[in-house]
């Protein structure tokens, strides 16, 4: 059975929980962390999105990747390993007591792409109220094509993440 995927309207709690997430992260990981960022949907004012916190963390090299991994699972978060295409990306998750997904965490290992994707799109969306209105409208019509399916999801609202970043990222002259 797929999970079926939850949108709702923007919480102004969103940015208190990151700052009490990113509390308990900065001591654990210490010096290994370069950077602990607030992404995805919940880090734009007023953007709609699922109630799960996306974090994501840089780090300088595999060693200080690897070093990360025991303290983020005594602070509760399941260590998905290198997740996706990307090799530099490792993936945690965190679970409430009542088993319900309240944090991704993206770890990169820096030089990344991804991780510049990810600020990139975010700070684009906090700068542009009508690209975000606009993703938030992307987002409803994509759960709604794949029947709030939240893999699917993902996947499908792909082009629209990626038409952004291709602004952002305009090949130099």
């Amino acid at each position: 059975m797929q999970a079926t995927l939850l949108l709702g309207p923007y919480d102004p709690a969103w940015p208190l929980r990151f700052a009490a997430e990113a509390a308990r992260l900065h001591p654990a990981l210490g010096a290994a962390a370069r950077a602990i960022e607030h992404v995805g949907s919940t880090a734009v004012p007023g953007l709609d999105g699922k109630p799960v916190l996306d974090i994501a963390i840089a780090v300088a090299n595999d060693v200080d990747a690897d070093a990360c991994i025991a303290p983020m699972q005594a602070l509760g978060y399941e260590y998905r390993g290198p997740y996706g295409d990307d090799p530099r990306r490792r993936y945690y998750v965190r679970d409430d007591d009542a088993g319900v997904r309240v944090v991704h965490v993206h770890l990169y290992v820096l030089p990344a792409t991804a991780w510049q994707q990810k600020l990139a799109f975010r700070d684009a969306l906090r700068a542009d109220p009508a690209l975000a209105a606009a993703y938030a409208t992307e987002k409803y019509r994509v759960a709604e094509s794949v029947g709030w399916d939240k893999a699917a999801y993902s996947l499908a609202k792909g082009p629209f993440v990626q038409r952004v970043l291709a602004t952002l990222f305009l090949p130099e002259r």
